[in-house]
């Protein structure tokens, strides 16, 4: 079983525990933004591909305490990286929150970068380049007073970028914003849903997602466990094929309404 934590928006944790438990989640605990729940590889992929409310499915790596510099690198280096990395993925390193030792984010990201291509150096195996903008892995640390927790960020780019999306208008709501929106007002697919100020039409697009049982994940084209060592292949791709073969119950009336704003919405996806 992994230990996993699905990050979402302030106020929407409650909703995202019945959602991750209805996937088949475990021991899911509620903090604030977020929950920490346990799942095999399959659910693993499956939350990936199926939530529309986390924000991010984290890996948890461990935790150290910070009292300096030196105590970070080390912490860090304790983790097993060599067993996290496929060969020749690259990385990249999101550092938040700051202390009286580590009074910028910057260097902080430079010491967890330091400590992981060590940690292979020292046993005389390639180094793993950085890549900033398009990494097969993502290593996430967040520093809360003197405690550091690490994490692999298994989505890679934030799960609220669906994918079906070729462009975006002037400040959209967050698709997994929007899925909340929809899933608290108590609307039933079958039901009318009028957004008569829908900009680019995230909140319409999201409830005809689930009206049509279509998984969030499904057009998406990069993901955060593309170089993660434990990724197994085969079970992502039953996953991703029970997606693509899951029920649609779509109607007439969406299929025209989301044909009609295609050029609106920016959305390359509706009229398949």
């Amino acid at each position: 079983m992994n230990s996993l934590f699905a990050s979402t928006a302030r106020g929407l944790e409650e909703l995202l525990k019945t959602e991750l438990e209805n996937l088949g989640a475990v021991e899911c605990q509620v903090v604030q933004g977020g929950v920490h729940f346990k799942g095999d590889t399959r659910l693993v992929y499956q939350s990936l591909m199926w939530s529309r409310l986390a924000s991010r499915i984290m890996l948890p790596l461990g935790e150290c305490k910070v009292y300096s510099d030196l105590d970070l690198y080390l912490g860090v280096q304790a983790i097993n990286w060599t067993e996290m990395f496929n060969p020749g993925a690259t990385f990249a390193v999101h550092f938040s929150g700051l202390n009286d030792t580590i009074r910028n984010s910057q260097y902080g990201a430079m010491k967890v970068k330091d400590a992981i291509v060590d940690a292979f150096t020292r046993k005389n195996l390639p180094r793993p380049n950085v890549d900033r903008d398009a990494p097969d892995i993502r290593v996430n640390v967040w520093l809360h007073k003197e405690t550091a927790s690490i994490a692999l960020d298994l989505s890679g780019d934030g799960l609220h970028l669906r994918g079906y999306r070729d462009r975006a208008g002037i400040a959209p709501i967050k698709e997994t914003l929007a899925a909340a929106i929809v899933m608290r007002s108590g609307w039933q697919p079958g039901t009318p849903l009028l957004d008569p100020m829908c900009g680019s039409g995230t909140l319409l697009i999201e409830a005809a997602m689930l009206a049509t049982d279509r998984a969030p994940g499904l057009h998406r084209g990069r993901w955060g466990f593309s170089g993660w060592a434990q990724h197994d292949e085969a079970i992502w791709q039953e996953v991703k094929a029970e997606a693509q073969l899951a029920p649609v119950k779509a109607w007439l009336s969406i299929a025209l309404i989301l044909r009609f704003g295609q050029r609106r919405t920016g959305d390359s996806t509706c009229t398949h």
